[in-house]
């Protein structure tokens, strides 16, 4: 039970870092971006590569993230001055063209070249090795911290949002809504904090390596976000939510679009570049076929279900959607009797459903404002 909820935190984690990125493009600054497993891809093959060459693996998770940015950059100068549509064309064809270069291409696995279609193995990952006593104790008390801030932000989100004394009903109504929603949200969050946690302590006592990496992956989303957390609200994340709605306005005000278009695009493609480091140590061998175009269309999922343009609901978004998962392979087969084949259709069947009820009871995702929607664009 403890190695299969470092599993699911593992997976959570670093699709919620995936997320953060795709969210940043698009919940923030109104980038179609179809082809977000593109960066993912890259910076995965970038980091195991080069850690296969000797080169330290935080280096080469910097060199997948860089690599990553480099690619937004690339698709940034060949598409942002056209219409939105293009980058949406561009951004799915390049996601597939690199799939299928890895695919065909020979790669440079240690000293030798082997076939993409082979795959990568035997890379190193952090903290393989059995750590002594102190350190295993002072892993603890990073995941304590992890916890603890968690908690903290949690309570201090909960604290921010207080039911209205207005006398309009509805204006009331609705901000009793959002405190019942965000109270309800923390509840969950935090429950699930604990149990990880729990899990956590246990790992890294009786140490599995899949706990390290489960602390390092946790200490960098936490570091993500809050960066994030502090850019979206800064000048230049006010300026990305103007391109969002209207980039006319800010163009007018004298700001370049184009050049705030292309950070943000770079900014997300270098955060899924970290996130496909993590997926690629996860699972400790990598294949073309391991980065489908269904997993950037899973991350709109996460995105659209939490609520573009908030980076606590993309994180929820990514909760729910791998709890969702977990829950209906275990329980579904129990109740309905389906081949796997069936059974996996009938799974996205449902989350698609339930997505179609979100998008008429609440377009705006779980957490996401109304006033901020950009579905409609």
């Amino acid at each position: 039970m403890v190695e299969y909820l470092i599993f699911l935190a593992i997976s959570t984690a670093s699709f919620a870092l995936f997320a953060l990125g795709l969210n940043l493009q698009w919940g923030f600054t109104g980038l179609i971006n179809f082809g977000h497993i593109a960066f993912m891809t890259l910076g995965a093959y970038t980091t195991v590569l080069l850690s296969l060459k000797g080169v330290p693996l935080l280096i080469s998770a910097l060199a997948g993230a860089i690599t990553a940015a480099l690619l937004g950059l690339i698709i940034g100068f060949a598409t942002l001055r056209l219409r939105e549509d293009y980058l949406a064309i561009v951004t799915i064809g390049t996601g597939e063209l690199i799939r299928l270069v890895v695919n065909n291409q020979e790669l440079p696995v240690g000293d030798s070249w082997v076939s993409g279609a082979f795959g990568v193995q035997s890379y190193a990952i952090p903290f393989s090795t059995q750590p002594s006593l102190f350190l295993r104790l002072v892993m603890i008390g990073l995941l304590t911290l992890v916890a603890v801030v968690t908690f903290l932000t949690l309570w201090r989100w909960i604290r921010t949002t207080q039911v209205s004394r207005t006398t309009d009903f509805d204006q009331k109504m609705t901000s009793k809504q959002e405190f019942a929603s965000r109270l309800g949200v923390a509840v969950v969050l935090a429950v699930l904090a604990a149990a990880i946690y729990i899990s956590g302590v246990i790992g890294l006592y009786n140490y599995n390596p899949k706990a390290g990496l489960m602390l390092v992956l946790l200490l960098v989303l936490a570091l993500v976000f809050w960066r994030l957390e502090i850019l979206v609200r800064s000048p230049w994340g006010r300026i990305l939510k103007a391109i969002r709605e209207d980039e006319e306005i800010p163009k007018a005000l004298g700001k370049n679009v184009f050049w705030y278009k292309l950070q943000s695009l770079m900014l997300g493609g270098a955060i899924a570049g970290i996130a496909g480091a993590f997926f690629a140590w996860q699972l400790g061998a990598i294949y073309p076929d391991n980065f489908q175009p269904q997993l950037t269309f899973d991350t709109w999922i996460m995105v659209i279900l939490g609520g573009s343009g908030n980076n606590i609901g993309t994180i929820l978004g990514a909760v729910i959607f791998f709890a969702y998962d977990a829950i209906t392979r275990e329980v579904l087969p129990r109740i309905i009797s389906l081949d796997e084949a069936r059974l996996g259709a009938f799974r996205i069947m449902v989350i698609g459903l339930i997505l179609m009820v979100l998008m008429i009871w609440r377009p705006q995702g779980i957490l996401g404002k109304k006033e901020e929607l950009t579905l409609g664009k």
